[in-house]
């Protein structure tokens, strides 16, 4: 308000600040209506977030579960889904676009399981362990010889 009221325009007030014109307006309109008072209750520049600490917790945990858990099919998470089960728990609706940027800034990155391959050979696998992968350890306990 003092910068402002010494002549800097809203603009470069804004810029100093890193944020908006419109921001710097709506303080102004506060002032204005309100006073001092009116600008000290606004203790954080912006839109109140949408969950609260607790319920950011709860979402950041369900990442830990299978989206079984949440009634659906597969154990992929995406940030649709997630945003779904948002809005189903908490009636909050996110977008899908925005809740990944929420993730990262967050720590979560974009991940995708690995699929097995679909020749994969279950009991040739587990012959292989029974069988040869003895063999080997004894091969390699010896030395490379083989007690016959």
């Amino acid at each position: 308000m003092q910068r402002v009221a010494e002549g800097w325009k809203q603009r470069d007030v804004a810029d100093f600040l890193g944020v908006t014109e419109r921001t710097v307006s709506r303080w102004m309109a506060a002032h204005r209506d309100g006073g001092d008072a009116a600008i000290a209750a606004r203790t954080t520049p912006g839109r109140p977030p949408k969950l609260s600490k607790r319920r950011e917790r709860s979402v950041l945990s369900w990442l830990a579960k299978s989206p079984r858990a949440f009634g659906y099919e597969t154990d992929l998470w995406t940030t649709r889904r997630l945003a779904e089960v948002i809005e189903k728990r908490f009636g909050v609706r996110f977008n899908a676009n925005y809740l990944a940027a929420w993730l990262a800034e967050r720590g979560y990155s974009p991940q995708k399981p690995e699929t097995p391959a679909v020749e994969r050979d279950h009991p040739a696998i587990a012959r292989w362990v029974a069988e040869d992968w003895p063999r080997i350890l004894k091969k390699r306990a010896t030395g490379g010889r083989t007690s016959s």
